[in-house]
């Protein structure tokens, strides 16, 4: 299974979410969905780009955007990495890899010399009808959340 192209419809899916919750795509429809992949809780990198949507998340729901934050970490790991930051949206666990899989975000990266499969920091932008509407890959923190909060306002503005 290939990785969703903007345009695509998403496979629907299901994850384990913080808060003892299940959270599946079709949930969400009739919504637009921020879902953004990090590569680990508590991280510098990682808390900065979840502070980010955390502060824009009021701004987000305005214009009837929920947002998800996934990861392979524990649903323990993320329930403290959420409460420490006190994150208004839910954290999904991806111990499986599954979500990763169908976005494509598992890539080779060189830590202290070795290679190793990571998460390679993207964000997905999917319309209220489960298509992919815009795509960020290898994305750079600064700034980030307020270029995905700037499409969206693009796409609900017409």
């Amino acid at each position: 299974m290939s990785a969703p192209s903007p345009g695509q419809t998403v496979a629907d899916f299901s994850a384990a979410a913080t808060s003892g919750k299940t959270i599946s795509l079709a949930d969400l429809r009739g919504c637009y969905l921020v879902l953004y992949f990090y590569p680990k809780d508590s991280t510098p990198g990682c808390t900065r780009e979840g502070q980010d949507f955390r502060d824009l998340y009021p701004a987000f729901q305005t214009l009837g955007a929920e947002i998800l934050g996934v990861s392979r970490d524990s649903l323990k790991s993320h329930e403290n990495f959420r409460c420490k930051q006190s994150f208004p949206f839910e954290l999904l666990s991806d111990s499986d890899e599954s979500l990763c899989r169908l976005f494509d975000v598992i890539k080779l990266k060189n830590m202290y010399g070795r290679e190793v499969q990571g998460i390679e920091r993207s964000t997905f932008l999917i319309d209220p009808d489960g298509r992919l509407a815009a795509e960020w890959r290898k994305v750079s923190v600064k700034g980030h959340a307020a270029d995905v909060l700037e499409r969206l306002r693009s796409l609900t503005a017409g």
